[in-house]
């Protein structure tokens, strides 16, 4: 790890074109790729709120092989996700390079423990031809006092099962502009997280951490974040840290 800030950099057109696969691959495993987490069928139980996005970053330690969407930093984590598809990779992503981290925090709205699904998680994962799929894990971690820190169990090594309890693993399909929904888990892709797994009621903030499981290389290596959303949520007042 090369616990850095790197600067801002801007790409050239010839140097976009290499690192938009970089940015996109990882491990290829055997399982489909589908529309959603499969965890809750979009019932809305919970409270989905009207900005559900993360606010603020408050940490970011790039890891060996980060560097790719820098030059959009913070903004390109901040926000929905700007899915392409089950077939293709946003290139709309931070690249956490080898077991690199990043701390989000909401502001607004609390994640909350209600009926299936709590929160989603968007990497860039796509499917390949032959049903397999590029997914690139990271471990989820999450707070309610940025103090005590909850970690979802990632098995990054299990590709034959589909890394279970990872993110990084679902291609996404929420985009602002196909009009699918970022806080839907039936459709919306990416990976979600129960807080009842960790025995958490509530968080207000979220760590990523690279797996170190990833592919790495150049500036685009491992878990590439898009967008973090919550689907059950509670209205937060004021701005405590």
């Amino acid at each position: 790890m090369s616990p850095r800030r790197s600067m801002p950099w801007r790409r050239g057109a010839v140097l976009a074109a290499l690192l938009a696969l970089a940015a996109c691959g990882g491990e290829d495993g055997p399982a489909t790729p589908d529309a959603g987490t499969g965890m809750d069928a979009g019932t809305d139980a919970g409270v989905r709120p009207s900005d559900p996005y993360a606010d603020e970053v408050v940490e970011y330690v790039p890891g060996d092989g980060a560097g790719f969407g820098q030059d959009r930093f913070p903004s390109v984590v901040l926000g929905p996700p700007a899915g392409v598809g089950p077939d293709n990779g946003s290139l709309d992503v931070l690249s956490l390079g080898r077991q690199g981290r990043i701390t989000l925090r909401f502001i607004d709205v609390a994640v909350i423990d209600g009926p299936g699904v709590d929160l989603l998680v968007f990497e860039n994962a796509f499917a390949t031809p032959g049903g397999g799929s590029y997914a690139e894990t990271g471990v989820v971690e999450v707070s309610d006092d940025n103090v005590t820190w909850k970690a979802f169990p990632c098995a990054f090594r299990d590709a034959a099962g589909r890394y279970p309890g990872c993110a990084g693993v679902h291609p996404v399909m929420a985009n602002p502009a196909n009009g699918v929904s970022a806080t839907d888990p039936a459709v919306a892709g990416g990976d979600g997280f129960d807080l009842a797994t960790v025995g958490l009621r509530r968080a207000r903030y979220v760590r990523i951490i690279d797996s170190g499981a990833n592919g790495y290389g150049d500036t685009a290596g491992g878990f590439d974040l898009d967008a973090v959303a919550v689907v059950n949520g509670e209205p937060l007042q004021g701005s405590s840290p």
